[in-house]
C-alpha cells in the first residue's frame, strides 16, 4: 500500500509542482501576514484595551486580548486565506478530468494521516531557551518581568521563533529541495 502512495505522489507532483509552489508561496505569505497582524495588534491593543506593563495585566485583559487577537487574525489572514483556497480549489481542482480527481481520491493522495509523533513540546522548550538568551543578551535578565513592557515580551518571543525557524527551516528546505529534485528526476 505503501508503494503505491508513493507512487501516485510522485505521478501528482510530477504533474503539478506548480501548485505545490503556490501552495508553499500561499503558506509562506499567510504565516507572514499572521506574523504581521498580531505585530499590528499588540502595538494597536496597548493602551485601550491591554495595559503597557505586564505586571498590571488581569486574566480580563488576557481573554480580551485573545478574542481581539483571533477577531482580527481571522478578518485580516483567514477570510483571505479562504477565499484564495476556494479559488483554487473551483478553479484547479474541480478543472481536472474526473477520471484524474477518482484516482487521487481513490489512492486517498489527501486522506491519510502520518504516524508522526507530536514535537510540540519539544520546540516550546526550543522557543524558550532562545527567548531566555535573548532576554540575556538584552541585559534584561535582572529586571523585574512586571516591569516589561509587553512590546518587549512579543518581539523577544517573535525573535525567538524566527530564529529556530532559521536554524531548523535553511536545512530542512535545503534537504526537502534536494530530495524532492532527486525524487522528480527518478
Amino acid at each position: 500500500m505503501v508503494e503505491k502512495d508513493d507512487k501516485i505522489w510522485k505521478k501528482f507532483l510530477k504533474k503539478y509542482w506548480q501548485m505545490l509552489a503556490l501552495f508553499i508561496a500561499i503558506g509562506v505569505i499567510a504565516f507572514a501576514g499572521a506574523i504581521y497582524v498580531f505585530l499590528w495588534f499588540v502595538e494597536a491593543a496597548q493602551p485601550e484595551i491591554v495595559p503597557v506593563l505586564l505586571g498590571v495585566w488581569s486574566m480580563g485583559h488576557i481573554i480580551t486580548f485573545i478574542l481581539h487577537l483571533i477577531f482580527w487574525e481571522f478578518v485580516y489572514v483567514g477570510i483571505p486565506l479562504i477565499i484564495v483556497i476556494a479559488v483554487i480549489y473551483f478553479g484547479w481542482w474541480k478543472k481536472l478530468p474526473e477520471a484524474e480527481r477518482k484516482e487521487y481520491n481513490e489512492k486517498e493522495l489527501f486522506g491519510h494521516r502520518s504516524n508522526r509523533s507530536d514535537a510540540g513540546g519539544f520546540f516550546s522548550f526550543l522557543i524558550f531557551i532562545f527567548f531566555c538568551i535573548k532576554v540575556w543578551l538584552d541585559n534584561q535578565w535582572e529586571v523585574p518581568i512586571s516591569t516589561w513592557e509587553f512590546d518587549y515580551l512579543v518581539s523577544t518571543c517573535i525573535w525567538a521563533i524566527i530564529v529556530i525557524a532559521l536554524i531548523i527551516g535553511i536545512p530542512v528546505l535545503i534537504g526537502g529541495s534536494g530530495w524532492l529534485y532527486y525524487q522528480m528526476k527518478k
